[in-house]
């Protein structure tokens, strides 16, 4: 199922009338994808700008031009000679800040066109190296007799685990590709807190909205990892008019939660003459 597909279908679900997701998942991943309902699709930036966590299994020894099982093979070869070791110190060269080329096979966009449809076509066409960064990068199981690598990956947004695959496979000497991608992290969601589509359907065949609305978290649970910044209620008045305001105890530099009696009203950043003002506000 596509991310989309899986978001109509929890639409439907919820009888929402607005709905967004925050960030597709490659065809071949599985796992956590946040969905954003009504005023909470306006927080669903924050989470498409998010760090992620993954579990992947590299195939050595095969390239294919989408970088994954699903692509068709472009070379294959011998990867028996390769030691655990050897990808420990290979690895060792994708940890930190580090550059990566989005693949063709991509839905980023090139003169309005998604990369993807332009590789479908059999178009190549340039693009420019982009900085990541890898917070960490553990190497989960190596089987030499399989030529299998797992991997565990926390990084910064617009990291590609694919080329991450593709350019190990190439620092090896043999070539790889991704055989299994899961998400198990999105910002401050992580697998523990999902709940699968079956379930959703059977509790509200069961119970209704009121069965499924338990699940719901409140908007401000998207952007936990920012500061929050509690405001009285005359100067939140004057923050929800556009206005910039003084506020004791803000962070230096940032976005903030903002606060309004206990009320979460929004996104704010900190200006350099010490004072919030508002990035993205929630309807009143």
């Amino acid at each position: 199922m596509s991310s989309n597909a899986c978001l109509q279908q929890v639409k439907r679900l919820f009888e929402a009338e607005k709905a967004g997701h925050t960030g597709s998942l490659d065809p071949l991943a599985t796992g956590v994808l946040p969905l954003c309902f009504g005023e909470a699709t306006k927080v669903s930036q924050f989470l498409l700008d998010s760090d992620k966590r993954y579990r992947t299994r590299v195939q050595l020894g095969v390239r294919t031009d989408t970088a994954d099982v699903e692509g068709a093979v472009i070379s294959e070869r011998d990867a028996s000679g390769i030691t655990r070791a050897d990808v420990e110190a290979a690895l060792e060269g994708f940890r930190g800040e580090i550059e990566q080329l989005p693949p063709m096979y991509s839905a980023l966009k090139h003169q309005g066109q998604p990369l993807y449809k332009l590789a479908r076509a059999g178009r190549e066409v340039e693009r420019q190296a982009r900085p990541v960064t890898v917070y960490e990068l553990t190497l989960l199981d190596f089987d030499a007799s399989a030529a299998t690598v797992d991997l565990e990956i926390y990084c910064s947004k617009g990291t590609y685990v694919r080329t991450i695959a593709d350019d190990l496979g190439e620092a090896l000497g043999c070539g790889g590709h991704v055989l299994m991608l899961r998400r198990l992290q999105a910002g401050a969601f992580a697998e523990s807190q999902c709940v699968t589509m079956e379930r959703l359907q059977a509790l509200k065949d069961e119970g209704g909205l009121a069965a499924i609305d338990a699940f719901l978290q409140g908007c401000d649970t998207a952007v936990a990892t920012l500061p929050p910044v509690s405001l009285p209620v005359e100067t939140a008045g004057f923050l929800k008019q556009g206005q910039a305001v003084m506020v004791r105890h803000l962070p230096l530099s940032g976005l903030v939660r903002l606060y309004e009696e206990n009320e979460f009203i929004g996104i704010g950043t900190i200006l350099e003459d010490g004072r919030v003002a508002p990035k993205r506000l929630m309807c009143n």
